[in-house]
This record gives C-alpha cells, sequence and structure tokens, in this order.
C-alpha cells in the first residue's frame, strides 16, 4: 500500500508534509503541516502514514 504522505524541503531546514495523491499540504487539526523543522516533519509523516495505512485497511474490510 503506497503512503498517502510525503516531505517537501521548501527551504533550507523548512519541510512540508503533503498528500501524494493531492499534492495539497497535509491539514492535521486545523493545522497546514508547513514550515516545519526537520525532526518534527520527519516523526509527524510516519504517524500520519501509519494512521491512514490502518484507515485505508479498515474500509477495505468493511467494503
Amino acid at each position: 500500500m503506497a503512503n498517502r504522505y510525503a516531505l517537501r524541503m521548501e527551504h533550507p531546514h523548512s519541510w512540508t508534509i503533503f498528500d501524494v495523491f493531492t499534492g495539497e499540504p497535509a491539514v492535521v487539526k486545523q493545522r497546514i503541516m508547513v514550515g516545519m523543522d526537520t525532526r518534527d516533519a520527519d516523526a509527524m509523516v510516519v504517524q500520519m502514514n501509519v494512521r491512514d495505512i490502518k484507515r485505508r485497511e479498515k474500509a477495505e474490510r468493511k467494503s
């Protein structure tokens, strides 16, 4: 299963988490995931992809 979220460097030491399906920056709890430092962006993108994979697997089981 492909990851939905990935990182894009906007400026040195400034990262955006974006949705690879739409190309748009991701939004979590009404916060746009832009201007993040490397450590936070790395950790957040992993968490977001794990949650998304679990959500899609659950949806597939229901269908």
